[in-house]
């Protein structure tokens, strides 16, 4: 049995749209299949987690890295489960990692013709990241998107140029696995599963969603007139070349907050805590892929 789990708000009618193509498609090949829609947030959590409990259980989730994330978070058997993915968000940017095609019918055919693969997560202290999570520069972004109106990259661009134009450094603790702390202040993190954020950024742009380890992006503090130019690296992945960068590989990382700063995981800024533990799990999560 197919389950399609969609927000029928999603994309100002996208997810419908797309909805009827899936529906169709499904109905041709002679597949079973329930839709779920959602009706707030969390609510594909709790849909995922009671499906999670069913044999053979394949999740198809409609949306962006968000909608992912919510489904990823409400799995509690991982054995019983495989997820196939279509994009139907705005940034698209774990499916971008994956290499999980755009088009709907392309999806589609991954999810009838392919094999399952396993990909990597990331286990939070609170919750799961499938994609990349942060602090500093990406959590400030996401807050002026927020206060902004309307939606879409461009917007995203308008509150990064914004950011940038208004830069604040954060201090922050880190941890990579048993090494020692490392105290910085830092312009961001990333830390991640996935290479991207924003719609194409490609803020961990060494980062494999199965390889089983986390890329760790830091950009420490440097003088304002660099930032803009720092920035546009950003685009092409060129910012860790950067004198103020420094990455690393690990299993997990610790990140202890010194100042008023928040974290983010895939685009979702998460509720204000001193500190986040993150691990990479490997060999759990089934993607037709």
């Amino acid at each position: 049995m197919y389950h399609i789990i969609v927000n029928p708000k999603g994309g100002k009618g996208k997810s419908l749209k797309a909805l009827k193509k899936v529906s169709q498609i499904l109905s041709d090949n002679n597949v079973q299949f329930e839709v779920h829609y959602t009706e707030r947030a969390g609510h594909a959590t709790e849909i995922a987690r009671e499906l999670s409990h069913q044999a053979d259980c394949k999740i198809l989730v409609m949306g962006g890295d968000g909608s992912f994330n919510e489904v990823l978070c409400g799995i509690e058997n991982f054995e019983n489960v495989t997820l196939g993915l279509i994009p139907c968000g705005t940034g698209n940017d774990f499916v971008r990692a994956s290499g999980h095609p755009t088009n709907i019918k392309k999806a589609m055919d991954v999810i009838l013709k392919n094999q399952p693969q396993y990909v990597d997560y990331i286990q939070l202290s609170h919750g799961r990241s499938l994609n990349v999570l942060g602090a500093g520069m990406d959590v400030d972004v996401l807050l002026k998107y927020a206060s902004m109106k309307g939606n879409g990259t461009i917007k995203y661009y308008m509150a990064l140029f914004h950011t940038l134009a208004h830069a604040k450094f954060h201090r922050l603790r880190i941890t990579v696995d048993d090494g020692e702390p490392m105290e910085r202040s830092v312009f961001m993190i990333g830390i991640g599963n996935g290479k991207y954020i924003g719609g194409g950024m490609p803020v961990c742009p060494d980062a494999q969603i199965d390889d089983g380890k986390l890329s760790i992006v830091v950009i420490n503090e440097l003088p304002k007139n660099k930032i803009l130019g720092a920035a546009l690296r950003f685009l092409k992945g060129t910012h860790v070349k950067l004198d103020a960068a420094e990455v690393f590989e690990g299993k997990k990382v610790l990140v202890e907050i010194l100042d008023d700063s928040q974290f983010e995981a895939d685009g979702e800024i998460l509720p204000p805590m001193p500190q986040l533990e993150a691990q990479i799990v490997s060999n759990q999560l089934k993607i037709f892929r």
